[in-house]
């Protein structure tokens, strides 16, 4: 029997049209043997938790650069915190002041990415980060 292999929503909440990075981290998790769904642009925070809840997801990928992270973000953990998701990993790459970490990791984002970020060390953060906590299921 076969192990399920890890799942990864990529989405792009708000207004923000720039996808090119979300993109290449999506390719980077297919090529690390993860499945990804991508949720293309202007997503609501209904819309992601409701695509994570129904792709059955084992992480969050959340690329924000319109500086709206700190409204979005914690509605979106609400909603998967209400869909009973709160074993799901949520991680942020994007425009992200070193200000508004601390408050995003309290609320419970696990992985906070700038622009640079090596694509090796998300996909490795993923993987622990899932080993520490819940594991995929099978």
């Amino acid at each position: 029997m076969s192990e399920r292999k890890i799942r990864v929503l990529v989405a792009k909440p708000g207004l923000d049209g720039h996808d090119r990075g979300a993109k290449v981290v999506a390719r980077a998790l297919r090529d690390a043997g993860m499945e990804v769904i991508y949720t293309g642009l202007r997503q609501t925070p209904e819309m992601i938790a409701e695509a994570a809840l129904q792709e059955d997801v084992d992480v969050v990928g959340i690329s924000i650069l319109s500086g709206a992270h700190m409204a979005l973000v914690p509605r979106i953990l609400e909603l998967l915190q209400a869909n009973r998701q709160a074993g799901v990993k949520v991680f942020i790459g994007g425009i992200i002041p070193d200000e508004d970490v601390p408050r995003l990791k309290a609320l419970g984002v696990t992985g906070i990415y700038g622009p640079g970020a090596s694509t090796d060390t998300i996909v490795n953060e993923i993987r622990t980060a899932l080993e520490s906590g819940a594991a995929p299921r099978p």
